[in-house]
């Protein structure tokens, strides 16, 4: 039997929005939000998994040995996203900077920072895409990163 395009579609948002009638009418709400003083943001702390490392041509993400579990798989990936943090613009002012000329060319306009690919943000959270040559213990050899030697890393992501 051939199915119109999109059947399935609807009929698993058909799914979705009676689970969520039935939940409503038995009394289930969504948790509250988090409890914060008025105008306080919460903090979040993160750790190192990882640094980058570079030696002459070749470039290395290692992994702290605690964490070398979570590799298990990462040899059969031909790429990684790596989420890194921009730790040489760690200061307020550099955190306050909103808005930026990209690739800091006067002769571009003005964008603001979530336009652009700037080490300059609230949170310094830098993403790139690399290629994996190679994984050996808890070290990854990559193609290249555009981050600094000794960069630490945040995640990976296939």
């Amino acid at each position: 039997m051939r199915r119109h395009p999109g059947t399935r579609s609807r009929h698993s948002l058909a799914a979705v929005l009676a689970l969520v009638v039935l939940a409503i009418g038995a009394g289930w709400s969504p948790p509250p939000l988090a409890e914060t003083a008025p105008n306080v943001a919460p903090v979040y702390t993160m750790s190192p998994v990882g640094w980058i490392r570079k030696t002459g041509d070749k470039t290395f993400i290692v992994i702290d040995k605690r964490y070398q579990p979570a590799l298990l798989g990462v040899e059969s990936l031909s790429s990684l996203w790596v989420l890194y943090w921009f730790d040489r613009n760690d200061n307020p002012a550099a955190r306050a900077i909103l808005q930026v000329h990209p690739r800091g060319d006067p002769s571009r306009p003005l964008r603001g920072v979530f336009a652009t690919r700037s080490p300059f943000r609230p949170n310094l959270i830098a993403l790139s895409h690399v290629n994996v040559l190679a994984v050996r213990d808890n070290i990854i050899e990559i193609d290249a990163i555009d981050a600094f030697a000794d960069t630490p890393v945040l995640d990976l992501k296939p």
